[in-house]
């Protein structure tokens, strides 16, 4: 039997590819005041970016190591073998709950075929990743031999993105009440990046010419410019049209020919906020299947 592919809900997958690669998922929790919901299940990216929009706050909380001790359970009684490249252990306690998880249960299940890595990615980067994994599986590697592409994979993943309003990152906690403020005042779009998996901003732009020359400088020092056939994603939190002109200024920088867009979840938009723009895309340096 193949080995199949877990994920959780941080990697921003949409249904279609879910369903076709037959990956299961781990939803993570976003928070409203009391209320609690399952991303990805009970609540949908739509529905946070208008109630932030509104003035309402989210935040957001890991898959709990219960959740993990019950399905790694389940994959040990069912003598099933999984692949788990798990959200960035720098934005998230998820990848260590599920690595505490995994030890108890190989307590009781010594030979449990399941392997965990820390992507140090986030969102459609980890989207990237999960679907490599998926390409892999295909091609009959186990998990095991999996961990050393996936890793070096991973790490090489570009994450480049920019927030409409700093106002949300500040909610998050991500930048302090002043930065916010003056930022948002002055009309600043920030350019971030996700560096060792942890967000790092890189460059203050104003406008929106600008912003995009930053964020495609910025792709191109990571992955380089012969991009024409090289799969791109650009994700957006309700922002279609930023994300069209994004696309075209990608067209004609590197005559891009595999640009697909995606929506940002819940969870990460919930610290990024409506209108977020973002550009996911294989490293320069990233292995390449045989």
């Amino acid at each position: 039997m193949p080995v199949k592919i877990l994920a959780d809900s941080a990697a921003d997958l949409s249904k279609e590819i879910i369903k076709q690669n037959n990956i299961t998922v781990v939803p993570l929790v976003v928070l409203n005041g009391t209320h609690q919901y399952l991303d990805g299940i009970d609540i949908t990216p739509k529905k946070v970016f208008d109630d932030m929009r509104a003035g309402k706050v989210y935040t957001t909380a890991q898959v709990p190591v219960s959740k993990f001790l019950q399905l790694f359970t389940e994959i040990a009684e069912n003598d099933e073998e999984y692949f788990y490249p798990a959200f960035s252990s720098q934005l998230s306690g998820t990848y260590n709950a599920a690595v505490t998880a995994l030890e108890e249960v190989r307590q009781t299940y010594p030979d449990v075929k399941i392997e965990i890595i820390d992507t140090l990615c986030a969102s459609v980067g980890l989207a990237h990743v999960v679907e490599k994994a998926c390409e892999l599986a295909q091609k009959g590697m186990n998990a095991k031999e999996m961990v050393p592409f996936m890793t070096k994979y991973a790490h090489e993943m570009v994450h480049v993105f920019s927030v409409e309003k700093l106002e949300y990152l500040y909610r998050g906690g991500r930048v302090s009440k002043t930065a916010a403020f003056i930022g948002d005042t002055l009309g600043i779009r920030p350019v971030l990046t996700v560096i060792d998996g942890k967000l790092i901003p890189v460059q203050k732009t104003r406008g929106e010419k600008k912003l995009f020359q930053a964020m495609l400088d910025l792709v191109e020092e990571k992955a380089g410019s012969e991009l024409t056939d090289t799969l791109i994603s650009i994700m957006h939190a309700d922002n279609l049209e930023g994300a069209k002109k994004l696309k075209a200024a990608m067209e004609l920088r590197f005559g891009c020919k595999n640009i697909r867009f995606m929506w940002l979840g819940a969870m990460i938009g919930a610290h990024a906020g409506p209108g977020t723009l973002a550009v996911f895309v294989e490293g320069k340096n990233a292995p390449k299947l045989p």
